[in-house]
């Protein structure tokens, strides 16, 4: 059985994005899905005066779920544009903990938003940064006015946005 990391990219405790990683795992057969919090992961800011103190135990934390994960999935709240601070901060420690931070994992990236766009340029920027950090991306893809457009019993609405959504599935579930 594959092992997937699915979590929301926001420190909000009734995370939409929460909720998107983890309808879309639910679509990946024959996986176990370990489910992670940002807010399990507080740790400093990062800085380098910080990183000669030594590593937060989150951040090797954090990369003991990376490592141990088959696939990854991860639905990106978009804050003004980007990401939101708290994940940065996890992502820039658990950068330091190894600098390989993806190890070539399978990736499936999402974003969702109450409006119109969906969280579309943080999961750009995403998309586009990840094969720096050693991610394979396998799809991508962001859900508009996620209030309107998703229910946890139906998932997403959209039969389009869906079609896509199940597609992008069975591709990551055969990269696993």
């Amino acid at each position: 059985m594959k092992n997937l990391l699915v979590f929301g990219a926001s420190s909000s405790r009734s995370s939409i994005n929460k909720r998107l990683a983890i309808y879309a795992a639910s679509l990946v057969k024959g996986a176990e899905v370990t489910l992670i919090d940002m807010n399990d992961f507080e740790m400093p800011i990062y800085s380098i005066d910080r990183e000669q103190d030594g590593m937060p135990d989150a951040a090797v934390r954090f990369k003991k779920y990376v490592r141990e994960a088959d696939g990854i999935i991860i639905s990106f709240a978009e804050h003004n544009g980007t990401y939101a601070v708290a994940y940065k901060n996890v992502l820039d420690w658990a950068t330091r903990v190894e600098k390989d931070m993806w190890m070539s994992k399978p990736m499936l990236l999402l974003s969702t938003s109450p409006g119109g766009r969906g969280g579309v340029s943080i999961l750009n920027i995403a998309a586009g940064n990840y094969g720096y950090l050693n991610g394979k991306v396998i799809g991508q893809l962001a859900v508009p006015s996620f209030n309107d457009n998703f229910s946890d019993a139906e998932g997403i609405k959209d039969a389009d946005q869906q079609a896509t959504l199940l597609e992008l599935a069975k591709k990551f579930e055969s990269e696993l």
